[in-house]
């Protein structure tokens, strides 16, 4: 078979629009593979593969060690199989799989925020130029004045799996907690507003060198060394010691902010929030987090019926069905009744 001449006259069969017992050919991101053990000791592996619409598992169960051998994660993969069904879920068994050699197009398998980044960076200075305080609003400008900075953070993901893991997804969040920020202290007046706007706009910073994201988005060496709330941290220290009269009580609580904004220890904070501004853009910074997480896994979800599969990391099933789409339906069955009814009453 002259695979390169059967990819090029066909069309690239999009992860969302793979459906039970379709046969796939063609190139896919792994984004992450797993050697493991049956219990009769023979090797599998487990991929999962993707696109720029998602992604999806996928099964090698013959010669898994030598076709593992062959390629890495973070590598396009030509592969050949098809589409099963298991527990509810589509998969892929992969029958053939080698790694592309030949150009392709990074478009295909780059998934970037719906949102016009060019918007998103606007309206992110716009809330910056709100901010009252001289010496915040002049730290924050030091960056959008970075060139380096500037350019990675409007194209870099908020993580590599759990929300805004994609190109552009960092500036998404960070603006949407901006906004939240703003909103928050207009409604809690004991919030220094100045002090939690800037650190939602300074609070994910870290993650433009806690993550690289040519193609496939993964951890740098300083990312899982360090990880992106030191990395923050050190950034603006960086930028404090171009600013000479900046207050040392501003610093320390803006440091806080950046150190303490994932809540707890056991979730990567080295500090836990110590204030009313630090506990708040926790909590804006979790939900805002969590909304564009569990919205993408229920939308992506594709086990039939109103719940989602079991889902590991929050240890429960998620209720998919749209409320307002229950509604509509049982109007719609209504409306439907009221002919027969009206005609049964004129009969009578």
């Amino acid at each position: 078979m002259n695979t390169s001449k059967a990819k090029s006259n066909s069309r690239h069969l999009w992860v969302k629009e793979i459906q039970e017992n379709e046969k796939i050919r063609g190139d896919y991101l792994v984004r992450n593979k797993t050697i493991s053990k049956t219990k009769q000791g023979n090797s599998f592996l487990t991929l999962i593969l993707s696109d720029k619409t998602g992604s999806i598992d996928g099964k090698v169960w013959d010669n898994a060690d030598e076709v593992s051998s062959n390629f890495r994660e973070g590598d396009i993969v030509y592969i050949a199989g098809s589409a099963v069904s298991y527990k509810g879920t589509i998969q892929i068994r992969i029958n053939e799989l080698k790694k592309e050699s030949e150009s392709f197009d990074a478009g295909i398998f780059q998934e970037s925020t719906t949102e016009d980044t060019g918007q998103m960076i606007s309206e992110l200075k716009k809330l910056a130029r709100t901010i009252m305080n001289r010496h915040l609003r002049a730290l924050i400008e030091s960056f959008w004045a970075d060139h380096d900075f500037l350019t990675r953070f409007k194209k870099a993901p908020a993580a590599k799996y759990l929300h805004h893991s994609y190109l552009g997804g960092l500036l998404e969040h960070t603006l949407s907690v901006a906004k939240l920020a703003a909103d928050v202290s207009r409604h809690y007046k004991e919030l220094d507003r100045d002090l939690l706007l800037s650190g939602a706009i300074l609070h994910d910073i870290g993650k433009t060198r806690e993550l690289c994201f040519d193609l496939n988005i993964d951890y740098t060496d300083e990312g899982r060394l360090l990880g992106h709330i030191v990395l923050g941290t050190m950034m603006v220290e960086e930028k404090l010691k171009l600013l000479k009269d900046f207050p040392e009580e501003l610093s320390i609580r803006l440091k806080h902010l950046i150190l303490s904004h994932h809540g707890e220890l056991d979730f990567g904070s080295p500090k836990r929030p110590k204030f009313l501004e630090a506990f708040a853009l926790h909590l804006i910074d979790d939900m805002d987090a969590k909304i564009n997480g569990l919205g993408r896994l229920m939308r992506e979800d594709q086990k039939e019926g109103s719940w989602t599969s079991f889902n590991t990391l929050f240890q429960r099933y998620f209720f998919k069905a749209n409320i307002n789409d229950k509604i509509k339906d049982s109007d719609s069955q209504r409306d439907e009744k009221k002919p027969m009814q009206e005609s049964l009453f004129r009969l009578n």
